[in-house]
């Protein structure tokens, strides 16, 4: 029996991961006839076993896979969205025996998918209801919060979620700022109220970049185009983000400005280490521990992932990635379903130990049909790789009969 860990990432604005796994099933149950747990042909008896789990690295799906493959629970809370409007976030605490352990996606709270692009304004968009939502997990007795900070609408250094758990940053005027990445530029002196969070509360942010918090590869530079930042824009936030550096490591004696991952969520990784302790740590590693990913390799005989894209950020703390370097360690196989593949993408990978990665789009398409149609795309890819794996089999078959 060929067991099979269906593992993917969500598939950017089309599929989860949990949906993505079931396209998956659903192609490869073309070629085998799907039954509870398992796959049987007739005549060649039980052929294969998924073993789903959905997958992420920090970004959207981050709260989901983890608290869903703990068996946790989801909690609602109105927060501040990223202008202030209230919104429905969720956060999520694990099942037992991590049940004291909390999830946070920040992007429930401060997402850029909570926007219409004519909505996207990082001068002014702002953190606080992360805060919320920290808060909410804290009162409800959790002791370590592992927050999710990818997909933000953010720029603002994490400022907004330190102001909703009680930290004054103040202007020269001893006036609280007012939200969004601009108003840094005033910050004149921090002051952290004692107590604002109980001192044994672990922090960790899960983080799939290694952007600083400032200058030509930080926050404001690289992902503030994204959030409808111009050319000024840019600058603006950039200088305003520096500036907050230097009070924090003025006021609190951090200097957070260089550590990788600091820029994460339009610095939002430079907030949590300054004001909650927070470490940051690969995202993708720390979702497949909290999972305890590696003792289901141990049970499995072939990996199948996927997301979006396979380019050149993919090695760069994706699922893929991730995924595929702790199977190589127990030279397990995999494969990548992929929306597209980067020109010498796939080649780039397999020294990370992917063994081959196919595309899911069967022609030219446009994006909004690639969107619109990945569901059936997947499936569709999935049943011809089952139709070669089956080929395999059936070739391993004749193989041992001819066998003297």
């Amino acid at each position: 029996m060929l067991r099979i860990l269906l593992c993917p990432n969500a598939f950017k604005s089309s599929l989860t991961a949990a949906e993505a796994i079931a396209a998956i099933e659903a192609g490869i149950s073309r070629v085998f006839a799907l039954e509870p747990n398992s796959c049987v042909d007739s005549d060649r008896k039980t052929l294969w076993q998924p073993v789903a789990l959905p997958m992420a690295d920090g970004g959207d799906g981050t709260m989901a896979a983890i608290v869903g493959g703990s068996a946790g629970s989801l909690f609602s809370s109105v927060v501040r969205g990223p202008l202030g409007k209230p919104v429905h976030a969720h956060w999520g605490r694990l099942g037992e025996p991590d049940e004291e352990t909390a999830v946070i996606e920040m992007a429930e709270a401060a997402g850029l998918r909570l926007l219409t692009k004519q909505e996207y304004n990082p001068l002014l968009s702002s953190t606080y209801g992360v805060g919320q939502l920290i808060k909410a997990a804290v009162e409800a007795g959790c002791e370590k919060i592992v927050i999710g900070i990818g997909g933000s609408a953010t720029n603002d250094g994490g400022a907004g979620m330190a102001q909703a758990l009680g930290i004054r940053l103040l202007d020269s005027n001893s006036q609280d700022l007012p939200p969004g990445g601009a108003a840094l530029k005033k910050l004149s002196r921090i002051e952290v109220p004692a107590g604002i969070l109980p001192q044994h509360t672990e922090f960790i942010a899960a983080c799939d970049v290694n952007n600083p918090l400032c200058g030509p590869q930080g926050a404001s530079a690289i992902y503030g185009p994204q959030k409808g930042a111009d050319a000024e824009m840019v600058k603006v936030l950039d200088d305003a983000l520096c500036h907050y550096a230097d009070i924090i490591k003025r006021d609190l004696g951090l200097d957070i400005a260089n550590i990788p991952g600091a820029g994460a969520a339009g610095g939002l990784g430079a907030g949590l280490m300054a004001f909650c302790g927070a470490r940051l740590e690969s995202g993708v590693d720390l979702i497949m521990d909290l999972l305890h990913f590696d003792e289901k390799l141990d049970a499995v005989d072939l990996v199948i992932t996927g997301e979006g894209r396979l380019d050149s950020q993919t090695s760069m703390g994706k699922v893929i990635a991730g995924v595929a370097k702790r199977a190589k360690i127990r030279n397990i196989p995999v494969l990548a379903l992929v929306g597209s593949i980067e020109k010498g993408a796939g080649a780039a990978m397999a020294a990370n130990g992917l063994t081959a990665a196919l595309s899911i789009t069967d022609g030219p398409l446009r994006l909004e049909e690639a969107i619109r149609d990945a569901y059936q795309l997947l499936a569709d890819t999935s049943e011809r790789a089952a139709r070669l794996l089956d080929i395999d089999l059936s070739a391993r078959k004749r193989e041992s009969i001819l066998k003297p």
